[in-house]
């Protein structure tokens, strides 16, 4: 396929970045998500598409802290601190080599450390975030104290005083994220995603307008001019459990395979695209084939945002 061309990436070089890291949330596995995706080729299909890729891998088991108590309720965050910000530091380094990067999970709580080093380089980015849920819990309102269900709090400054984040400075406005596909958002997240006016496309809009014109209403907003660098990160468990079964926290009525890689193919045909985050596929849940599945619909998803057209 002719790919876009690509306004703030060199030469079609990716950067792939594994992250094989549970700790933001209680189900194992999910730390296998990245060495699995690789094994199922997802850089060979990268460079069938025409990219220069390179891999590496986060030594997460290196960072793990030798105390970490929680916090509040939030537990172990002084590992999900050291974790994301090695992960910023790596992200930050490619994408200053002109890499565009993509990052595996691991849990959704490394998008913290994925956007962060984005946004230090692009500090004028803007997030498209695909999932079921927000994301977007403070230490106040979280209930689970699991630090997956808080990423966006974090990246907004809305989330401080937590251990092991002393790294960490706010780098996100609540005009630069657009949400699509949430479908399970807790009671204190709607009042955290009203009181700061942050735009949310639910499967409900999704199924009035359609994904086509929620895609155009999402990009209209976060970047009106089409001219902004954009990170998308797209957990898995926005696609409904009947495409991505192999998955931590599913809830039904989500997004169709098709809708999950239009979302992609819009954005790579802007061209604008810096970052992608692909997290949460848990290799230890369901059968074999469902496990197969899943990986299988992770990689296609991941080469639609990277380019990948139908004809």
């Amino acid at each position: 396929p002719t790919l876009p061309q690509m306004k703030f990436v060199l030469e079609r070089k990716v950067a792939i970045v594994g992250v094989p890291f549970h700790g933001g949330q209680d189900k194992i596995g999910v730390d296998d998500g990245p060495a699995q995706l690789f094994k199922f080729g997802i850089g060979d299909q990268l460079k069938c598409l025409g990219w220069n890729v390179k891999e590496e891998m986060i030594p997460v088991a290196d960072l793990k802290p030798k105390e970490d108590p929680s916090h509040g309720v939030l537990i172990g965050p002084r590992y999900v601190g050291a974790v994301t910000q090695a992960l910023a530091k790596t992200v930050q380094t490619h994408v200053n080599e002109g890499n565009l990067v993509l990052t595996i999970g691991g849990d959704h709580s490394i998008a913290v450390g994925s956007i962060a080093g984005t946004f230090a380089v692009h500090p004028n980015a803007c997030v498209i975030w695909v999932d079921a849920h927000a994301d977007i819990n403070t230490p106040e309102s979280s209930q689970s104290g699991n630090l997956h269900g808080c990423p966006v709090a974090f990246l907004l400054g809305l989330a401080t005083g937590v251990p092991g984040f002393e790294w960490l400075k706010p780098c996100l406005t609540s005009n630069r994220i657009v949400y699509v596909g949430l479908r399970d958002v807790d009671e204190g997240e709607r009042k955290i995603l009203r009181d700061n006016n942050i735009k949310v496309f639910t499967m409900k809009e999704v199924d009035r307008h359609g994904i086509g014109k929620v895609m155009d209403m999402a990009l209209e907003h976060v970047n009106p001019n089409r001219d902004l660098p954009i990170h998308l990160s797209f957990d898995v468990d926005g696609l409904d459990p009947s495409v991505v079964p192999s998955t931590g926290t599913p809830v039904r009525g989500g997004l169709t395979f098709r809708e999950g890689c239009y979302i992609c193919e819009l954005i790579a045909e802007t061209g604008l695209l810096i970052g992608v985050d692909i997290t949460e596929v848990n290799p230890k849940i369901g059968t074999e084939r469902e496990i197969a599945v899943t990986l299988g619909v992770a990689c296609s998803i991941t080469r639609c945002a990277l380019g990948e057209t139908l004809i």
